[in-house]
């Protein structure tokens, strides 16, 4: 079915929110847009805390898109998690605590691929024993893709190849992001389309980007204009959005300095301006199970 979209002149958009999993707060608003038909998917960080709730939820609606987000980062100063392996110790992929490093460049500089190749296999198995039946891969933070140098994607499609699941990887870079990326990245991101396309991987044309720190968004109105720019400059063919949706709430706002975001996150989709801009502009909305070979 892949094939059929990206041949069609029409736009196709998946609304995804990231971080299913993360914490309560999390849960509930995508619990919420998924209920309400706001998004089109989500993706599940099992290693984190309140995986297992989003776990139930996806047994009681298995309707839902729902997506592995494999997981090797812990960002946060005092919210965190780690492996979810537990028959050995996987010390390439933790800090002196126990937990995730936080920075991408960190986890790349340290991890080996055995270590990384068994978390990955233990990260899709907790999923399906929690209750998710993967929809696609993708990944936390970009930490495997190889922005620093040490790139995990080839063992990423072995893992889609086996479960026949599609993954997070732009066919199109976007044009503000070719000038920030060097040479060899851009000639790496060329191998992996060729490698994903002898493989029978299927993949997205466009990531939908916009800033996390939102510098020209001080308020959610800005932000929804935002927004409504990017939908209404979609190209041809099947693009993915991604949010980081969560209620308001003393949680969010301890683990987050950034909360507000989320919230206005939370509630731009559900907008009734923003739902009129995506009918106006004749835009369907899909999943990634539609991906699915």
């Amino acid at each position: 079915m892949t094939d059929n979209l990206q041949e069609s002149k029409e736009r196709f958009l998946i609304i995804t929110a990231d971080d299913f999993g993360m914490c309560h707060s999390v849960n509930l608003a995508i619990f919420r847009l998924l209920e309400e038909g706001v998004i089109s998917s989500t993706t599940i960080m099992v290693p984190c805390p309140w995986a297992k709730e989003a776990g139930e939820f996806c047994k009681i609606h298995p309707e839902f898109d729902v997506g592995v987000h494999l997981t090797f980062n812990s960002e946060w100063k005092n919210y965190k998690w780690g492996p979810v392996t537990r028959n050995k110790f996987l010390d390439s992929l933790v800090d002196r605590e126990g937990y995730f490093f936080e920075t991408t460049e960190e986890f790349e500089r340290n991890a080996k691929r055995e270590d990384v190749e068994e978390e990955i296999k233990n990260q899709i198995n907790l999923a399906l024993k929690l209750g998710v039946r993967p929809t696609h891969l993708d990944n936390h933070m970009g930490s495997l893709y190889g922005f620093h140098g040490k790139t995990f994607i080839p063992l990423v499609f072995q893992f889609c190849k086996e479960y026949n699941l599609p993954f997070r990887l732009p066919k199109k870079l976007p044009s503000e992001m070719i000038p920030q990326l060097s040479q060899d990245l851009i000639e790496l991101h060329i191998k992996f389309l060729d490698m994903a396309r002898e493989m029978g991987i299927p993949l997205i044309d466009y990531l939908i980007p916009y800033p996390y720190e939102l510098p020209d968004c001080p308020n959610y109105l800005s932000f929804k204009r935002m927004i409504i720019g990017l939908i209404r400059k979609l190209k041809p063919g099947i693009s993915e959005i991604i949010i980081h949706p969560s209620i308001e709430s003393d949680e969010i706002k301890a683990i987050n300095p950034t909360w507000e975001k989320r919230v206005w996150e939370y509630l731009v989709f559900k907008d009734e301006e923003v739902r009129r801009v995506i009918k106006e502009e004749g835009i369907k909305i899909i999943s990634w199970r539609d991906l699915k070979p």
